[in-house]
């Protein structure tokens, strides 16, 4: 594995960065002072004898971006991924914290599995917040021991990928999780719609001769889950939003005043189905690429707020696993490497945000929803988890630039703009400048 390359500073001044810092109403060129690699003051002209100079005229300074939905694997799947290659493959992608899916082997259904995955990732000195099972080994049939995964450290509970189907065992297992102030992080697919289709449904899956997923399966099961959060009073997440009326949904929702969430996916901000004409499994993912009218209803929902965030869905296959037909192939992609890039150029670039808005959906929205106020801002007298990035940096995303185990990402030879050039987390210093090969 090539590893992030750590630089050893205990002492640091950070000059004429571009600090952006939504939280603390922060939007100018500053320095930042760090002593033992905590945050000890920012401010115009600083000066420290005995620090070392980190010159970032050029570069915006963000708080640390933070992911709240991948897939690290591990225990069970290590020929995927490791926490320590998962870890590895955030640092690169500037994200300073994860939240990890319970579709391990064994599922994250016990404090057991919760306490193993928090303390691997305390061994690499990075931030993960492990989701736990709504039901036991995500069967959909026992709720899980949610209080017990709570006092381990679980942030949230999830059945990942295999939505509850069962009606009356979600409302039980969501009024559960709500006892328990457990965020409820919701798949949202109805598989009595979808069954076996392995793409979006409509003219291209045709085209294709593939079987389709119609978007319905989606809305459905989005309706059924908004209903039961106003039943319940949960704090429900929807992960990677897709269609059009999934975002229509949640909008009046929100309007409403229920306790929703919600989130999109790089690869579903930027890609659509017809992305699959080649028959390239590395395009295949679940949800799956919808049509371009979803996409701009997703940028419509970004920009009005009905999205909150921004997460990956990192999840990593081995080469033999997507090297197989189309329909045999399994779901995913990795993100964590490319996710900045990707909302840099489709976002910041080509629509015109302000940084502001970009460490918002990436930093300070995931860091309230899991109520961490030392993510998503400059905090003093923390460790540090702060990023620096270059906005205007144009570069192909290749191999190269990926750490995780498996390179099955959607986005090889995609031209960039905008990359992390340096990552801080729990006070470590990352200089990612030394593995620059691929810029145009």
């Amino acid at each position: 594995m090539n590893e992030n390359i750590v630089i050893h500073k205990p002492n640091l001044l950070i000059k004429n960065a571009h600090v952006v810092d939504p939280a603390n109403e922060i939007d100018e060129v500053l320095d930042v002072q760090l002593r033992e690699m905590e945050i000890v003051d920012w401010g115009k002209n600083l000066t420290c004898a005995d620090s070392e100079i980190l010159d970032a005229k050029g570069l915006y300074l963000l708080p640390g971006l933070i992911d709240l939905q991948v897939h690290f694997r591990e225990p069970g799947f290590e020929h995927k991924e490791t926490i320590e290659t998962g870890i590895q493959a955030a640092i690169q992608g500037g994200f300073v914290a994860c939240v990890t899916m319970p579709n391990t082997n064994p599922a994250c259904d016990n404090g057991q599995v919760v306490k193993f995955q928090i303390e691997k990732g305390e061994a690499h000195g990075f931030n993960i917040f492990p989701s736990g099972t709504l039901t036991q080994h995500r069967e959909g049939k026992k709720i899980s021991e949610m209080a017990e995964m709570k006092a381990a450290g679980a942030v949230a509970v999830t059945d990942d990928g295999d939505w509850l189907q069962d009606s009356g065992v979600a409302r039980r297992a969501y009024e559960y999780a709500a006892t328990h102030g457990l965020i409820v992080m919701t798949h949202a697919e109805d598989k009595s719609i979808s069954q076996v289709g392995v793409m979006n449904e409509g003219i291209v899956s045709t085209k294709l001769g593939l079987r389709g997923k119609p978007a319905s399966s989606e809305d459905i099961a989005t309706a059924r889950d908004i209903e039961l959060a106003r039943l319940t009073g949960c704090r429900l997440h929807m992960l990677h939003v897709s269609t059009r009326r999934s975002v229509e949904l949640i909008r009046k929702g929100k309007k409403e005043g229920l306790n929703i969430t919600s989130e999109v996916s790089p690869h579903h901000l930027a890609l659509t189905e017809e992305c699959l004409m080649d028959y390239d499994t590395n395009f295949k993912m679940n949800p799956p690429l919808r049509t371009e009218d979803d996409r701009q209803a997703i940028i419509k929902g970004l920009e009005d707020g009905t999205i909150d965030l921004i997460s990956t869905d990192h999840a990593p296959h081995a080469a033999e696993e997507k090297n197989q037909d189309f329909e045999s192939a399994p779901d995913g992609v990795v993100g964590l490497e490319s996710s900045f890039g990707v909302v840099m150029t489709e976002l910041y670039h080509k629509r015109s945000w302000k940084m502001k808005d970009i460490a918002r959906i990436m930093s300070l929205n995931p860091s309230q929803l899991l109520g961490k106020d030392y993510l998503g801002r400059l905090v003093k007298s923390h460790a540090c988890n702060l990023v620096l990035v270059d906005a205007g940096y144009e570069w192909v995303f290749d191999e190269d630039q990926i750490r995780s185990k498996s390179k099955n990402s959607c986005f090889i030879g995609s031209k960039l703009k905008g990359k992390v050039l340096h990552t801080f987390v729990n006070g470590t210093h990352y200089d990612l400048t030394k593995q620059l090969s691929s810029k145009i």
